[in-house]
């Protein structure tokens, strides 16, 4: 286990270190480590940083403050909400019961959640924990209920599937609010009390809890902030800002503690083995992600880690098992925060070497390729789902996905793994066109893509669109206004909020990447659309009688 070292300041903790034998190249680390955390000065939010190596803490140190408005820094001990970080012990709480026998991962999920809709689909427990159920991300849907229906309620009124169950990898909190839930009902406990008794206390991890009040006095928590118009705002997830969630909240220490409890197998051979092996497809590929845990190798060898976001927190939780390293970075400076970089930067200082070559996706071109020419928004043409391809840099790739390399002027191939993308399949892009291409699986999957047509619709034409639109599954209210060159969208229990939707195609609006595309009955009147964003697919809103102009 891992033993911790007193929570100190930075400025004295390389004394103490020397004191206790460490060797002189020690200072020379918390020197680099203090420059890496430079920019988090006394008067702004910061991080808490804690690194073990070989099973001892080398490193627990903290820059920045944490509650601006009383002066009060941030210090090792301090307590910072840990967002998806906790899908590792929703996860490790799951396999306990299955161990046990209590649970069943090939068991379909209705037999623990009956009110759950008949998808008509078996969706197993191991889907569940592997984001391969097709449920939807509630907090996908949430910002359109105005904030009223917490999220269990939400993704229990979900009829439809984002895909087949085992058939893609997406990744669902949906999914994972349901485990949360049948581990209560299964082990007749709060999740935070079964937590606490099966995972937290066990391992003496005793600044960290899992809690339903957010409202709730913590000791020395931190409180998060984001910047805004060039000032810091406070930025936290409370009450239904979370949709009933819940969040866990820990140190970096404990963290680390939990992270060496996984390496050491303190939960027996099945839970520690399951929770990283691994996740596949019905197709049998096998996935950077296992249970509750990403998993990706760097040039050191394998990577097990996951990432937190609630508002201004941010997390990163990292083991590198052939190094016998482990670093855990939480900060309270919102979007201001690299988290992967700071762990990348504190792996190199760790364990020294030449980085690798630069990765394909970062190589240059081996052909010349007009690449501006090839940007744009295409939509799938059986899903109408939209793809966009875009210039970044001297890149070019899939937004929100991989890059991709020229094989010759019209073929392009994948560059890297993207497991959002495709569900971290190979693929090969082919122009048939300027305006149109197909995207071949490796796995012989061929899908043709055409480009958005322009679509400049008439005054009366988007009077077409007006009205009232509701979708039982979201429960809310959609009234569209048409503008100039857009429609607007209104919640009707919100009414303060709106959403300016502009033409990309024929029937097809789009904001950012929210997508919301018509449907016409035989008549060509418009009776519904469906609305999409990058968590959810094709939630449907029909048309209220009582038209609205």
């Amino acid at each position: 286990m891992i033993k911790p070292v007193p929570r100190i300041w930075p400025a004295s903790f390389a004394v103490l270190t020397l004191l206790l034998g460490t060797p002189v190249s020690a200072q020379d680390k918390l020197a680099e480590i203090d420059k890496i955390f430079s920019w988090a000065t006394p008067t702004a939010p910061g991080c808490a940083v804690a690194v073990a190596q070989h099973g001892k803490v080398v490193v627990n140190r903290a820059y920045g403050s944490g509650d601006l408005e009383r002066n009060v820094p941030l210090s090792p001990d301090s307590v910072f909400d840990a967002g998806s970080l906790v899908k590792q012990f929703v996860a490790a709480s799951t396999l306990l019961l299955v161990e046990e026998g209590r649970l069943s991962l090939s068991e379909d999920v209705h037999k623990y959640i009956p009110e759950l809709p008949d998808y008509g689909q078996k969706i197993t427990l191991d889907h569940l924990l592997t984001h391969t159920s097709g449920i939807r991300d509630w907090t996908g849907m949430l910002p359109l209920t105005g904030g009223n229906v917490d999220a269990l309620t939400l993704t229990l009124r979900q009829r439809g599937l984002n895909f087949a169950p085992g058939e893609e990898w997406a990744y669902s909190n949906g999914g994972y609010v349901l485990l949360k839930e049948i581990v209560a009902r299964t082990s007749g406990m709060s999740f935070a009390e079964f937590t606490r008794k099966r995972l937290f206390e066990p391992l003496g991890m005793k600044s960290t809890a899992y809690t339903n009040d957010l409202r709730a006095v913590v000791r020395n928590r931190a409180l998060a902030y984001d910047k805004q118009f060039g000032q810091w705002r406070m930025a936290m997830l409370l009450d239904n800002d979370r949709g009933g969630g819940g969040a866990l909240l820990s140190t970096t220490g404990d963290l680390l503690l939990w992270n060496e409890a996984l390496t050491s197998g303190r939960f027996g051979k099945f839970v520690s083995e399951k929770i990283q092996e691994p996740a596949m497809l019905s197709n049998g590929r096998k996935l950077g992600y296992a249970r509750g845990l990403f998993l990706d190798t760097n040039r050191g060898g394998r990577v097990v880690w996951h990432s937190g976001s609630a508002d201004g927190y941010k997390s990163m939780l990292s083991r590198f098992p052939e190094q016998a390293l482990s670093i855990a970075i939480m900060c309270n400076s919102g979007d201001d925060t690299n988290r992967a970089a700071f762990a990348r930067r504190l792996y190199d200082l760790f364990v020294p070497g030449t980085r690798e070559a630069a990765a394909e996706e970062n190589a240059p071109a081996a052909v010349d390729v007009d690449l501006k020419s090839r940007q744009g928004l295409f939509f799938n043409e059986r899903t109408g789902e939209p793809l966009r391809l875009v210039v970044d840099g001297s890149r070019f790739r899939i937004a929100g996905g991989p890059a991709l390399v020229p094989v010759d002027a019209d073929r392009f191939k994948r560059a890297g793994a993207a497991l959002s993308f495709m569900s971290q399949d190979e693929f090969e892009l082919r122009f048939l066109s300027p305006d149109q291409f197909e995207l071949k699986s490796m796995e012989g999957k061929t899908t043709r893509y055409r480009r958005a047509q322009p679509y400049a619709p008439t005054a009366a034409d988007l009077q077409a669109f007006a009205g009232r639109f509701e979708s039982g599954e979201i429960g809310t209210v959609f009234q569209l206004v048409p503008g100039e060159d857009m429609l607007t969208i209104r919640l009707e229990n919100a009414p303060d909020k709106t959403l300016e939707f502009r033409p990309v195609d024929r029937d097809t609006f789009q904001r950012g990447g929210m997508t919301v595309r018509f449907l016409r009955d035989k008549d060509g009147k418009v009776v519904a659309f469906d609305y999409s964003n990058p968590v959810i697919r094709n939630v449907k809103f029909m048309r209220l009688n009582d038209r609205a102009n």
